[in-house]
């Protein structure tokens, strides 16, 4: 199993004495294993969901007339979360270096995106870059936070994966698109056929808690894509940034979002697995390649 942070360990050490009582078969099994997975999911989005509570509550209460702008304040406070999770043993050292990475990608993307007018943020706040407040570039974080625990949290193996270099490729040619295609032809279509080609093959394992699991790799892509644009609706109803279309009125944000975070998500995948070397399943015993060791199918019970 990946390295963990020493909470989680204790959390793991108690989870499996709790739970190693629990049936191995039947409706409570299966109950079991979607409860595990819940809370799975939960500690993975831990960052994320801090930050979109932050938001929400500034959106309903930060007052007007405060002397400190409220997007300094959110950078503020997601400054704190992350110092906080790094503090109490939340995140890894090594994950923090990825996470630092998805902070840099997206604050450039915020820079050219807001120049173009694809989105906009209150003009307030000295915490800054030109239009982008500073508190932007950890929503991608969170994203990148939540890519990085998952890895380790349910011990993401993959099958077919292809090469590590052909998806950097890829991922390079994504993140051009989001700034060429105001120029140049738009070739999202392209690449999210060339995405259906490079990873179409490629099926994820994972484990909850007794059994494995597997998924194609698209259609998780798809699901975590899909989790990112509800949290992009509760980010815009918060006025954390708007899109010109709501500027007159808060409203859903379109479904043809998708497409972009589906991309974005082949960007995120790349990122980690230049970090994280993707391991085929058949690596269930030894070396895990993270200087750790795996256990194989025959494992004690673990919640993690």
């Amino acid at each position: 199993m990946r390295s963990s942070t020493q909470v989680e360990q204790r959390i793991d050490e108690q989870a499996r004495r709790f739970l190693a009582k629990a049936p191995a078969g039947g409706v409570t099994a299966k109950l079991t294993e979607f409860i595990v997975f819940g809370l799975k999911q939960g500690w993975a989005c831990i960052f994320g969901a801090a930050l979109l509570a932050v938001l929400m509550a500034a959106r309903l209460w930060y007052p007007d007339t405060a002397a400190l702008a409220r997007n300094d304040f959110l950078t503020l406070a997601a400054v704190t979360i992350q110092v906080l999770m790094v503090a109490f043993k939340l995140e890894t050292l090594r994950e923090l270096r990825v996470i630092i990475l998805f902070h840099l990608v997206g604050t450039v993307m915020e820079l050219f995106k807001t120049d173009v007018g694809s989105w906009s943020y209150e003009a307030e706040g000295f915490l800054r870059i030109g239009a982008v407040p500073l508190f932007s570039g950890f929503m991608y974080a969170a994203v990148g936070s939540y890519m990085v625990r998952v890895y380790r949290l349910f011990d993401l193996r993959f099958a077919s994966y292809p090469r590590r270099w052909i998806t950097a490729v890829l991922g390079a040619a994504i993140y051009a698109n989001f700034f060429t295609h105001h120029y140049i032809w738009d070739l999202r279509w392209v690449l999210l056929a060339a995405v259906v080609v490079i990873y179409g093959r490629c099926v994820m394992h994972f484990r909850v808690f007794r059994k494995q699991f597997r998924m194609p790799l698209a259609i998780a892509f798809l699901l975590v894509a899909l989790f990112i644009w509800i949290a992009e609706n509760i980010a815009t109803w918060s006025g954390a940034w708007l899109y010109p279309s709501q500027m007159d009125g808060w409203h859903p944000v379109g479904l043809e979002k998708l497409v972009a975070w589906f991309l974005l998500m082949i960007i995120s995948v790349v990122l980690v697995a230049w970090v994280y070397k993707p391991q085929p399943p058949e690596a269930a015993e030894g070396d895990d390649g993270d200087g750790g060791t795996r256990r194989g199918a025959a494992v004690e019970p673990s919640a993690r």
